[in-house]
């Protein structure tokens, strides 16, 4: 049986709402291709450096600003777990760039073949020559024992003080930590063949140990600790961001372990031009001004307006101690494995 006819009312009101669709189609369609034409960069980091009072907020405006692009962070712990996580990910990784690895670590990561050469030439003003053609250092520091102040009075001056004495530390897990590893260098370039025993002589000072540096750092701050393993400028942080002097960092005449921290980018990246136009901007003068205070730690590259005021009271090692990245990674595995071995007596 053949319907009753359209009137031409309906029909204009049907033909209104249908030219209505096509338009919500289309348009949707616009905005679609619009976001699959955005390049996505995919950066691995630790948990600190997105934190709303890290870094990263104010380098991924920064650097979404100058490549039309869509910078999303992707954060794996310290970063020691960093590089596990990318060993277990492997080639299927879809990860464009990391940072937060350190010299500790990459000739480690470089053995993997997992990262790019970045084909880049960026001047530093680091305390020490640095070239890598996989990695760029963005920022480095010393480490250090940071204690308050006004509850100790006279800080140990030396590793040989800090174990006579009865105080209290929170250190990191090398295993998963930076830091963590970075105090095992530290002890193996002071102690040598004789660390073993120092870490016999610290447990009894060893309070806990942490798989990061905020957990640790916030035991010390929730006074838990005595002290805690960071860095000579972590001071510079409740001085300048909160305008509490109480914080200071041991100056140990053994002298300090550096840390030079680094970005790389890698080999499976689908966007490698955008992986390079990052690391280049992390490299920029608008980037590292942003670091000292946001990562806490000195810019790779000292932006054209220097350090900001409070940076040139923080304590100067008389001594940087600091094994090539080839040492380090010849020493490494022993010695995690020595400081296993003790802590789990």
């Amino acid at each position: 049986m053949l319907g009753s006819p359209i009137s031409i009312p309906a029909r204009r009101r049907m033909e209104s709402e249908m030219r209505t669709i096509h338009l919500a189609l289309a348009l949707s369609s616009v905005a679609l291709t619009a976001h699959a034409e955005t390049p996505v960069l995919t950066v691995l980091t630790y948990d600190s450096f997105t934190a709303e009072w890290g870094p990263g907020p104010a380098i991924e405006a920064g650097f979404e600003a100058t490549c039309a692009c869509d910078l999303q962070w992707v954060t794996g712990g310290d970063g020691a777990a960093i590089l596990a996580r990318l060993k277990l990910e492997g080639a299927q990784t879809d990860v464009d760039v990391v940072v937060g690895l350190d010299t500790s670590l990459t000739e480690n990561a470089g053995k993997t073949g997992l990262f790019a050469p970045h084909d880049l030439s960026l001047a530093n003003d680091l305390p020490v020559p640095f070239a890598d053609p996989l990695f760029i250092p963005y920022d480095w520091g010393w480490f250090a024992f940071v204690y308050d102040n006004t509850k100790l009075a006279t800080p140990p001056t030396s590793f040989a003080e800090l174990v006579a004495s009865p105080l209290k530390i929170v250190i990191q897990d090398p295993r998963s930590s930076t830091p963590g590893l970075g105090l095992l260098m530290w002890v193996k370039a002071v102690y040598g063949a004789d660390s073993a025993a120092f870490w016999t002589d610290l447990a009894d000072n060893i309070l806990t140990v942490t798989p990061s540096w905020d957990q640790a750092y916030g035991l010390f701050l929730s006074g838990e600790a005595d002290m805690v393993l960071s860095y000579t400028t972590s001071p510079a942080y409740h001085l300048i961001a909160e305008q509490d002097a109480t914080k200071s960092a041991a100056l140990f005449s053994d002298g300090h372990y550096m840390q030079v921290e680094v970005a790389g980018m890698l080999a499976a990246s689908q966007t490698p031009d955008l992986a390079r136009a990052f690391l280049t901007y992390l490299g920029s003068d608008e980037a590292q001004a942003v670091l000292p205070t946001t990562n806490w730690m000195y810019p790779a590259k000292t932006p054209a307006q220097g350090l900001p005021a409070g940076f040139e009271t923080m304590i100067n090692p008389g001594k940087s101690l600091l094994f090539s990245a080839t040492e380090a990674e010849e020493g490494r595995q022993a010695a995690v494995e020595e400081w296993q071995t003790i802590l789990s007596r």
